[in-house]
């Protein structure tokens, strides 16, 4: 399969003014449609379906057989000779299909035997979010695959161990497989699921609704079906006398991989982005803070190397050229101004939302107000349209808002798991 074809395009302002030291810089990156166009060969894939089974999957019990339902619809997607487990999670792990803690190969004949075995699951027990992430360890590790992802699902809150018992099982994780974690109905706690798949580079959502599951199962599996090219990075170099200040990524959401970096040489450092499918885009924000230079000088303030393993799959060159034309140097590159915004925009959302569940109104007041502003600013209707259930909107392009008196726990959360998704701004 290839790896060529990927493209890594440079937006910035060159330009900074006499005496500056920041350099701001958004990388966009494209996989080619051909990724997906190799033989559909299920060698070098592993998945896995981490189920919750605790005893308030059973109330009402409609939730247990809609997890069933998803768990099946999952299964039927992964394609011919990937291989695959399911687990199931209560205060312990247990491996459901294949029982002995295995991977199996899948065909028409696992599938079923798989959907069997699910068939089965009933509720009872605690959560211990870490047990189950350690099988699923374990049993990846019984097989050799180049793309390791799972789907994690709970109702509760992580009740039956530590926090750092639960952050040991998610360092252990970092790296080795990636992992979408959903949360179904609103018992659950937005800040455990987000540890986990900010840490695995996968995504978090509410499912309100246990009828939703099996189509949102299906298509996470679909999504990871898609996946071709393992372990990508972003390796920065920024030269002597300069320091990076922060890698982010920006778009479909806001991840900061700043904390994240591998060091790779005296100036150079490894960013993890997770695995690629065919015609995907994602944006990253890049900030160096560099030694001033006198007027007219040019530096390379960066360079971003797109890696796959020790391949290279494309590269872009971050620029700062000192200025006295206030014109030059005052003037915000686009794709820098949104994505500064979109980042802001996923902040005081988690953070008026923290404010509001502890009592601080004029606080939270302010923040969501914020961003309303940012949401209207940067034309993201999604996010708007889930302020509103938070928030009586008054004036969106002053940001001016009431809290509302009652908010729907869903409407409340749905809110706090999206506020990293942002929009794309245009080249």
């Amino acid at each position: 399969m290839s790896q060529s074809g990927f493209t890594v395009d440079i937006y910035q302002n060159e330009h900074i003014p006499e005496g500056g030291r920041e350099v701001n810089a958004v990388i966009t990156v494209t996989s080619p449609d051909t990724v997906t166009a190799a033989p559909a060969q299920g060698a070098g894939n592993a998945e896995m379906i981490i189920v919750d089974r605790s005893g308030s999957m059973g109330a009402p019990q409609t939730k247990i057989a809609e997890a069933r339902r998803a768990t099946a619809a999952a299964i039927d997607v992964i394609r011919d000779g990937v291989a695959f487990a399911v687990i199931a999670g209560s205060e312990r792990a247990q491996p459901v299909f294949p029982p002995d803690g295995t991977m199996a190969v899948a065909s028409f004949a696992t599938r079923e035997q798989a959907k069997q075995a699910v068939a089965q699951l009933r509720a009872g027990g605690g959560t211990a979010i870490g047990q189950w992430l350690r099988l699923a360890y374990q049993i990846f590790s019984t097989q050799p695959a180049g793309l390791r992802h799972a789907i994690l699902l709970t109702d509760g809150k992580n009740q039956h161990e530590t926090p750092p018992q639960l952050a040991a099982a998610i360092e252990q994780c970092d790296g080795f497989f990636s992992c979408d974690c959903r949360g179904v109905g609103t018992d659950w706690e937005v800040g455990e699921l987000r540890r986990v798949s900010e840490a695995l580079l996968g995504t978090v959502d509410i499912v309100p609704d246990p009828a939703g599951l099996a189509a949102d199962f299906a298509a996470m599996m679909e999504n990871a079906m898609g996946k071709q090219v393992a372990d990508v990075a972003l390796r920065v170099w920024t030269p002597q006398h300069a320091t990076l200040r922060f890698v982010k990524q920006v778009a479909p959401t806001v991840e900061d991989l700043t904390a994240r970096r591998t060091q790779t040489g005296p100036q150079a450092g490894d960013y993890p982005t997770g695995a690629w499918g065919g015609g995907e885009s994602r944006d990253y924000h890049v900030c160096v803070e560099v030694t001033p230079a006198a007027v007219g000088d040019e530096m390379l303030a960066a360079r971003v190397t797109l890696l796959a393993g020790p391949e290279a799959l494309g590269q872009g060159l971050i620029r700062a050229i000192w200025t006295d034309d206030e014109a030059l140097s005052t003037r915000i590159n686009s794709h820098v101004a949104h994505y500064t915004g979109q980042a802001e925009l996923a902040q005081v959302i988690q953070e008026g939302l923290e404010a509001r569940k502890d009592g601080y109104e004029e606080t939270a007041t302010a923040k969501l107000g914020r961003a309303v502003k940012l949401a209207q600013q940067s034309g993201n209707a999604d996010t708007a349209r889930l302020l509103e259930k938070v928030v009586d909107v008054v004036d969106a392009a002053t940001g001016t808002v009431r809290l509302r008196p009652k908010v729907d726990d869903a409407d409340e959360m749905a809110l706090d798991t999206r506020s990293t998704k942002t929009v794309r701004t245009r080249k």
